[in-house]
């Protein structure tokens, strides 16, 4: 037989979890507690902090967080009703009343200069598609991955990240990128930002002075290694990539590291050549220094074979650091370091354990994306997308400005469009002009390194099929307008 006093004590505690409701923190001030109630509702409501519309607890609700009766918490509410600072309508609730706001007195007749409005579009590089984020397929590797993920996968983990991912990396990273991935030395990091700052912290700490860095790069990169206390000095740049046969002399004599973007230099367009690749490897096995590889659009080629990650040459010279930013969203904040043996240890204890963790649901689902093959079908369909976008945009400037010369496309998410000489900053004020936001290649280059040619650096995976073709024909119209040296658009 059911004890009554067990059913009824059950069905007590559902009753008071149901009514729970919503939370409203409130502090009833004054002689009275239904005065106070009253008062403290309508300096919410007045102030703001209670917003039109908003739904408050029920009455029974409200009264139980209280700890007063109900009929108090009734009577406030049906005064600020009267008054008109509440609603009460049969099925909807108490609310607050949508009012009217009040109008501001007049300062004076001088109107406000109106703010400089955002471009119309955006050619930046370093950004993929947004629109294209392929968010059904996410949702179906989330629901299977959460499905299946077990409790443990909610705490703090493991901080080298989910065991699920690293398994599933290192099986996609040796097929597609020709990497040697073990498992147990890859770190997953918030994207290459991260990874970056956690070789910083730990290149420091082995005594290593000087960094070398690509003569053309992004500055944000350059200055996480000298916030480091490292300094960057630049390696020169030619037509078979970055120049890797000086180092160890002269100037880069005390180099320890190198940073690098051997598949697709950025923003210049070239792989590096065989024979560079090979010097560089030599030069970290002689000298015992580390090769951090950049390998941030390597998935998208288009015009010739795939240049493999230098990693694959020797995987405990070379730190290759990946990441989901351009394959799928920057958003993501998912990125991988795949380590020397010998610096597994000293990168987590930089890490500083489970705390800096990435989101371990976004780590389940992005293994769960890439085991079901989603991920490959995504990259192969962007790939064929970008290519198109890559071609309408060398046809167009063929037909619209035919003294611009593209480079930099056989690869990546980006094209490298050549100035005739001194022509570089007018050509981005007639960008300006058209609405349209473009980089100068000189945007990219490294403090110590001589001025060279003038060309604009231009993102076309960036916007949306929607605004493609009018940024497009923006971007014609403005290198008509800006190959003259003499100044701005009229």
């Amino acid at each position: 037989m059911t004890d009554s006093r067990a059913t009824s004590g059950a069905d007590t505690t559902f009753a008071a979890f149901r009514a729970v409701g919503v939370d409203l923190h409130l502090e009833p001030r004054g002689p009275g507690l239904r005065q106070g109630l009253t008062d403290a509702l309508r300096d919410a409501v007045r102030s703001g902090r209670l917003a039109p519309g908003v739904r408050l607890p029920s009455s029974r609700s409200l009264a139980a967080d209280l700890g007063i009766a109900r009929n108090t918490v009734a009577d406030a509410y049906a005064e600020l009703v009267a008054e008109g600072w509440l609603t009460a309508r049969q099925g909807s609730g108490t609310r607050v009343a949508r009012r009217s706001a009040p109008r501001k007195a007049a300062t004076g007749t001088v109107r406000a200069r109106p703010a400089r409005g955002r471009p119309a579009y955006s050619l930046l590089p370093g950004s993929p598609d947004l629109a294209s984020f392929p968010r059904s397929e996410w949702l179906k590797a989330a629901r299977r991955a959460l499905g299946a993920a077990p409790h443990e996968a909610f705490g703090y983990g493991d901080p080298r990240g989910r065991v699920e991912l690293r398994t599933v990396l290192a099986d996609y990273l040796a097929r597609a990128r020709g990497v040697y991935a073990d498992p147990e030395r890859i770190v997953i990091c918030a994207g290459f930002v991260h990874g970056l700052m956690l070789m910083g912290k730990v290149l420091r700490q082995r005594r290593v002075r000087d960094v070398a860095v690509e003569s053309y790069g992004l500055d944000v990169h350059r200055n996480l290694l000298t916030d480091a206390g490292l300094r960057v000095p630049a390696l020169p740049l030619d037509e078979l990539g970055t120049d890797t046969a000086g180092l160890g002399e002269h100037d880069l004599r005390n180099v320890g590291a190198v940073l690098m973007t051997p598949a697709h230099q950025f923003p210049v367009g070239l792989p590096l050549h065989p024979d560079r690749r090979a010097a560089a490897v030599d030069w970290a096995r002689r000298s015992g220094g580390v090769i951090l590889e950049d390998d941030y659009d390597g998935e998208f080629r288009y015009d010739r074979q795939p240049v493999g990650a230098l990693q694959g040459l020797d995987p405990e010279r070379v730190v290759h650091l990946g990441t989901a930013s351009k394959s799928l969203a920057p958003g993501l904040r998912l990125g991988w370091m795949v380590l020397p043996q010998d610096l597994v240890d000293e990168v987590l204890e930089a890490k500083g354990g489970p705390e800096w963790m990435s989101s371990a649901p976004d780590q389940l689902t992005l293994a769960e994306f890439i085991t079901s093959g989603a991920y490959d079908r995504h990259v192969r369909g962007m790939r064929l997308r970008y290519r198109r976008r890559r071609d309408e945009l060398v046809r167009h400037l063929a037909a619209h400005a035919p003294g611009v010369r593209v480079s930099g496309i056989a690869a990546g998410l980006h094209a490298v469009l050549e100035l005739p000489p001194g022509t570089e900053q007018s050509a981005v004020r007639a960008a300006a002009w058209q609405g349209l936001a473009v980089e100068p290649l000189g945007r990219f280059r490294h403090p110590d390194t001589a001025p060279g040619r003038d060309a604009l650096v231009v993102g076309y995976a960036t916007p949306p099929d929607s605004a493609w073709a009018g940024a497009l024909d923006a971007l014609c119209r403005s290198m008509g307008q800006g190959l003259s040296v003499s100044g701005d658009p009229d």
